[in-house]
């Protein structure tokens, strides 16, 4: 068997190698049925956000081996070729035909020389020091972008089984109103009400047949956003998978441990202690610049001709040398005065930051901890809501239908029903995602 035939029978092999890996992966994009943690990792991995600070992080992680590399030594090579015109000498003076003084014309010189860094006031160090600090800070960048898309998904995710819950209670809503409707119909025909019964009511379904439209509408727009943001397509089938007790009040511990949980994992945090550092090394690079450098160099050459020293020579030379070289900044001992106290005010400034950071987090925390308990409390109201409604709703109907009512009070006893279904299904939704809030200022979700 020839190398051709091993190589198309590997060709062939492939697609069937690959296709159950491919096969699973476009089965998890297309999967229609999704819990938030599956969002969640979906996020992670697609989300272009999430992506670019990744980017970020890769990229600061070579500025140091950038950094790094600068305390190998420093090498160059040159070489020159050049055609020398002939030397007019002027003997009697400018305006006098000049004498010719014979040149080679022909000139050339090769060499190579190096530089090693033995000691620059630290900046080196420095610079390695705050790339490293610089990388920690894209770390801890991309944690907190992946906490925000975590955030932004689970509203997105929650809004749109907020809207198919809407949507789902209005079709019901819409299906009694229909067979009320018939049923008015029917006592307009017998001649026992109005036919201004009759319009209201079909008035009322028309309202409620746009209001759908609305919601469906909001559910495809909030089913796009989704889907962009975990890298699925736009009109991708979206379903979300909500346990019995995703919804349930989850018991908090007190505001404290919260507090204390936002000063270790709080990203903001973080990021200001991080920058605080960037100051801090920033001022230490500044005042290095009077220190003294000094470095190990050697060069070597060849030329032609040799006219560098005398006597001159019409032949090939060759010339190096080696020492050490130190360079004293004089001049930075009154240039740099206005630097340094530049940087330790920049300093001073991040320091201030760092506190109103600090100050600004604890405020947050306590304000996601007492929205969330008044959350868990509109739960709570929006049930017995549900109770009172449902009984006014059984009284209000029976009245009507035996003419001892208005059919103004039992639109209103309906809409109010449906309307603290509403409210409940939204009270839920929004304690979770203000437990997620929470969850998120101090770090942890």
């Amino acid at each position: 068997m020839n190398f051709e035939t091993v190589k198309r029978l590997f060709g062939w092999c492939i697609p069937f190698l690959l296709s159950p890996i491919l096969s699973h992966a476009q089965q998890v994009l297309n999967d229609k049925n999704l819990t938030i943690s599956k969002v969640w990792a979906m996020a992670d991995s697609n989300n272009k956000k999430n992506q670019i600070q990744q980017l970020q992080l890769q990229a600061s992680d070579v500025h140091i081996k950038s950094i790094k590399a600068e305390r190998l030594p420093e090498i160059a090579a040159e070489g020159t070729l050049a055609h020398v015109f002939p030397l007019p000498i002027y003997e009697n003076g400018l305006f006098h035909t000049p004498e010719q003084f014979p040149v080679v014309s022909k000139y050339y010189k090769v060499g190579a020389d190096a530089y090693l860094n033995l000691y620059n006031g630290g900046k080196t160090n420095t610079e390695i020091a705050a790339a490293k600090t610089e990388s920690a800070l894209n770390t801890i960048k991309k944690g907190q972008q992946m906490q925000e898309t975590h955030y932004l998904a689970a509203v997105y995710f929650y809004d749109v089984y907020r809207n198919l819950s809407y949507q789902s209670l209005l079709k019901q809503d819409i299906k009694e109103r229909e067979k009320q409707l018939a049923e008015i119909n029917q006592l307009y025909k017998n001649g026992t009400i109005l036919k201004s019964d009759v319009l209201r009511a079909e008035l009322r379904l028309s309202k409620q047949k746009m209001l759908l439209t609305e919601i469906e509408n909001s559910i495809k727009i909030a089913r796009q956003k989704l889907n962009i943001l975990i890298g699925r397509e736009d009109d991708a089938e979206l379903i979300p998978q909500i346990g019995e007790n995703e919804t349930d009040v989850v018991a908090l511990k007190q505001i404290e441990d919260y507090v204390l949980q936002a000063n270790v994992s709080s990203f903001q945090m973080q990021l200001s202690e991080k920058e605080q550092e960037l100051s801090k090394l920033k001022l230490k690079a500044v005042k290095a610049n009077v220190l003294p450098t000094l470095g190990f160099f050697a060069e070597y050459m060849y030329a032609y001709p040799q006219i560098q020293f005398y006597p001159y020579a019409l032949s090939l030379y060759s010339n190096g040398m080696a020492g050490l070289k130190l360079k004293i900044p004089i001049s930075s001992w009154y240039t740099n005065q206005h630097k340094v106290k530049e940087a330790a005010i920049q300093l001073k400034q991040q320091e201030v930051a760092d506190g109103e950071v600090k100050d600004q987090v604890r405020q947050q925390v306590k304000e996601n901890y007492i929205r969330y308990k008044e959350s868990v409390q509109r739960i709570g109201l929006a049930e017995e809501n549900i109770k009172q409604a449902t009984e006014s709703y059984r009284i209000v109907q029976n009245t009507y239908f035996n003419q001892l009512s208005l059919l103004t009070d039992l639109l209103d006893a309906e809409t109010q029903l449906l309307q603290s279904k509403f409210e409940l299904t939204t009270a839920k939704v929004n304690a979770k995602i203000q437990y997620y809030q929470l969850l998120k200022t101090t770090g942890n979700l």
